[in-house]
């Protein structure tokens, strides 16, 4: 197929859905903006896919497509969210010095690389390279949902040592039960 026929063909296919398809996105993430860019991004998927005029089914494929990046971005926004409420926050934040949370960021840093395996190698190919739990899993030879569970696994020992570094630094110290002395 020449590069010409190809390119009718999605001008013709996206002006035929965009506007189904983009409501879809836009139900489904809530802003306009992300919206368009996932619609924009399946088409530009397309591009690079050989497509023929005559395929069966291609609404079904353009909404299912729009359906899976959009659940793609609500999932990396989730853990990303999670991620965020690693460390306690209390209603103060707002007004601490960038400093303060580029210290913050640096000691969820650390806490991060003093995980153990498997659990730092997925964390940092999940945050540091930005990889999708599929991704992850067929890089490292894993099922998905182990990839999932060492991710929860290293986000709860995160928040765990963060919350003892917060309280050795605000001067709290670990009281024993006086039955325990």
């Amino acid at each position: 197929m020449t590069d010409m026929l190809k390119n009718e063909i999605l001008e013709r296919l996206f002006r035929q859905h965009y506007s189904e398809m983009s409501h879809l996105a836009r139900t489904l993430l809530g802003a306009d903006e992300d919206a368009e860019d996932t619609v924009q991004d399946v088409f530009m998927r397309l591009m690079e896919k050989d497509i023929t005029p005559e395929m069966d089914g291609i609404r079904s494929y353009l909404m299912t497509a729009v359906h899976h990046s959009c659940m793609n971005i609500i999932r990396r926004t989730s853990l990303r969210q999670q991620v965020k409420n690693l460390y306690p926050v209390d209603e103060a934040v707002d007004l601490q010095p960038a400093d303060s949370m580029t210290e913050r960021l640096d000691i969820i840093q650390t806490c991060a690389d003093e995980l153990d395996e498997p659990h730092h190698s997925i964390f940092h190919l999940r945050f540091d390279d930005d990889l999708t739990l599929k991704e992850i899993a067929q890089r490292l030879g894993m099922n998905q949902n182990t990839v999932y569970k060492y991710l929860q696994q290293s986000i709860q020992q995160i928040r765990s040592k963060l919350t003892d570094k917060n309280d050795n630094r605000n001067g709290h110290k670990q009281r024993q039960h006086p039955q325990a002395l």
